[in-house]
């Protein structure tokens, strides 16, 4: 697996790939949330916190991150190194993990530099405003809990087609689907009421939930659940193609 992964990895930063892909996503999130007036903005927003830029994250990641996996299975089959790789001695389970913490490894390098806002955060605040560095890091987590998600989602839609655009494009649809799909679908008027139930199986609504400093463990289940059961899909579809 750890062959998989150095492979994964290092694929991304022996070409401009992998800057590219970081230099985009620190300048996309960059104006999102101190240049551009609107909704992201931190000055506009009038707070000294960093809400905006974790309501932000979501919307620029369900793009970044099937972006970043749409390589690793699509690029294998087209090239026709996917049987090859199949008959190296290592399972298939160890193949798709090698692949999925190489990607979610480059997607937590371009959220590192992020940290820095936290200086920004602080010289920007008054000297009798307390920035609550709790919540702040209690969004890192949920951040990096749908990171997971996202990139399971990505490793999963790469499988499916040796296209990398048409892998990009289920990738971003099912992660959208999942984070703000069942949001939306729990506000349709059904009758008399509505099905807010389905809210639940969002990954909003339990990422908003840990960015709000409540660290549930029917969160952290959640997260790793539909982690595990894309990568399960994966390896599902993987094993039946290759019959």
């Amino acid at each position: 697996m750890l062959a998989i992964f150095s492979k994964e990895f290092n694929s991304f930063f022996s070409t401009s790939i992998g800057f590219i892909v970081v230099g985009l996503f620190l300048i996309s999130i960059g104006s999102l949330i101190w240049i551009i007036p609107g909704t992201f903005n931190i000055f506009d927003s009038g707070y000294v916190n960093l809400i905006p830029f974790f309501e932000a994250l979501p919307w620029v990641f369900a793009f970044l991150i099937p972006a970043i996996c749409m390589r690793s299975f699509s690029e294998e089959k087209k090239q026709g190194t996917m049987e090859l790789l199949l008959t190296k001695p290592i399972s298939l389970n160890q193949l798709i993990l090698g692949k999925f913490f190489g990607c979610l490894c480059l997607s937590m390098i371009a959220l590192a530099p992020t940290l820095f806002y936290l200086i920004s955060l602080t010289e920007l605040a008054a000297e009798n405003v307390v920035v609550d560095y709790g919540v702040i890091f209690s969004s890192y987590l949920g951040v990096i809990l749908f990171i997971s998600c996202f990139t399971s989602i990505g490793i999963f839609a790469s499988s499916l087609s040796n296209n990398q655009i048409v892998a990009f494009i289920l990738g971003t649809v099912i992660s959208l689907f999942l984070y703000f799909g069942f949001n939306g679908l729990s506000s349709i008027p059904v009758g008399d009421s509505q099905l807010y139930a389905l809210d639940y199986f969002g990954i909003s609504y339990h990422y908003k939930s840990i960015s709000r400093g409540i660290l549930d463990s029917r969160n952290l289940i959640y997260f790793l659940s539909i982690t595990f059961l894309f990568l399960a899909l994966t390896h599902y579809h993987l094993k039946s193609a290759s019959k």
